[in-house]
């Protein structure tokens, strides 16, 4: 199937194809139709697979006043450039705004005079921007909720029922989610008018393109184990299927460009933590940077455009990079702190991998969490051989719920 199949303009075809789609993904093929006949959907998909577009395509195309939520600035900027992408072929292409926190209201307000086709914002700008009167949100005809369960669980509830109450009623409504929990049930049950419920099922969590190994490591030797990786060859010989014999004890291999680690995304579990081991990195000589929400707007910014242009090797973050953002030719993800959830861990590691190439999650597993790493493995209906790494061995490792 091609995007011309989809009844879409052809500017907009072509404009898909120069931002890589060759062809319509899943989700693309079963919303944008159903977008474009105006109905409302609950759309579930897994990370990578094209969502954004799969709303941007038909909103461009039925030239509605859109309101897209998203949960974070960042996600904000990458879907407003997604928007501007796809527009720059029409002879009339909508006008665009992005409206997030962190920086200063008066620009956004100056740039909604005259009003805006299609605004991305975070909800707590949206509702200063509405307080402010500089938006008046029962004039946009089409709401979009990017990331669904992200923005309830980052506590955006009361600010999305206090947008509720000043929206359109006769609107349509698009949801975009990648679990389908009790809080996204209630809140699309608030939402949406006799919606179309349409899922798109991930492949299994341990698919061919992204490697996963679990190397057991005490706490204390952890940023120890970290820098002995990234500095050392990029443990490249396991790329490839999950079940390709994991080594239980070795010594990483040096870098043969095979692939090499030319940026590494490590999740940690606190922003402190994401300061701390970023510094401690850097003193190993390292290119690190921390990336989380307590940094200024400028900053995170910054951390992200140095780490997307390869200025800075190794990004530490929170889950805040978990959701939505694109890195493109990302080699490795670490779980230097595994996810609380296994919802999180299929985020994060789903960095990686994107766009058909070749990923590698690794996870550091502390004897304490070989319980919880099991839940998360068997909550995504998949096993990883537990190994250990020359220099850095566990006393008692095959107590550690080999598997």
């Amino acid at each position: 199937m091609n995007f011309s199949d989809l009844e879409l303009d052809r500017h907009l075809c072509e404009a898909a194809m120069q931002l890589g789609f060759i062809e319509p993904s899943a989700i693309q093929q079963q919303t944008i139709p159903n977008i474009l006949k105006r109905r409302d959907l609950l759309a579930l998909a897994p990370t990578g697979s094209g969502k954004t577009a799969a709303y941007a395509l038909p909103i461009v195309q039925l030239g509605k006043r859109s309101i897209v939520l998203v949960p974070t600035r960042e996600l904000a900027t990458q879907v407003g450039k997604v928007f501007t992408q796809l527009c720059r072929l029409l002879n009339d292409p909508a006008k665009i705004v992005v409206a997030i926190g962190g920086l200063s209201i008066n620009p956004q307000m100056m740039q909604l005079r005259g009003g805006a086709d299609v605004l991305i914002a975070t909800p707590g700008r949206l509702l200063d921007l509405a307080q402010h009167n500089a938006v008046r949100l029962n004039e946009f005809e089409i709401v979009v909720l990017d990331e669904a369960d992200r923005l309830l669980s980052l506590g955006f509830a009361d600010e999305l029922n206090a947008i509720a109450k000043q929206l359109l009623k006769q609107r349509q409504t698009l949801m975009f989610s990648a679990t389908f929990e009790d809080k996204v049930k209630t809140l699309a049950e608030s939402l949406l008018r006799n919606p179309l419920r349409l899922e798109v099922l991930a492949k299994g969590i341990d698919k061919p393109d992204i490697t996963q190994r679990a190397i057991c490591v005490d706490d204390k030797r952890r940023t120890q184990l970290l820098a002995h990786l990234i500095k050392q060859g990029q443990l490249v010989k396991n790329i490839g299927n999950a079940t390709d014999h994991p080594v239980t004890s070795q010594e990483p291999t040096e870098q043969s460009g095979e692939h090499p680690w030319h940026s590494v995304l490590v999740f940690v579990a606190s922003k402190y933590g994401a300061s701390h081991v970023a510094e401690k990195l850097t003193r190993q000589k390292i290119k690190a940077q921390a990336f989380h929400g307590d940094l200024s707007q400028g900053a995170r910014t910054q951390a992200l455009d140095d780490f997307k242009h390869r200025r800075c090797d190794v990004l530490v973050t929170t889950d805040l990079a978990a959701r939505g953002l694109d890195i493109k030719d990302l080699p490795v993800v670490i779980n230097y702190d595994l996810p609380r959830s296994a919802n999180d861990y299929t985020h994060r590691i789903g960095r990686t991998g994107r766009a058909g190439a070749r990923g590698l999650a690794i996870n550091f597993v502390m004897p304490e969490q070989a319980s919880h790493f099991k839940l998360i493995e068997k909550r995504n209906q998949f096993k990883v051989e537990r190994e250990n790494v020359a220099g850095f061995e566990v006393a008692g490792f095959e107590t550690l719920g080999n598997v």
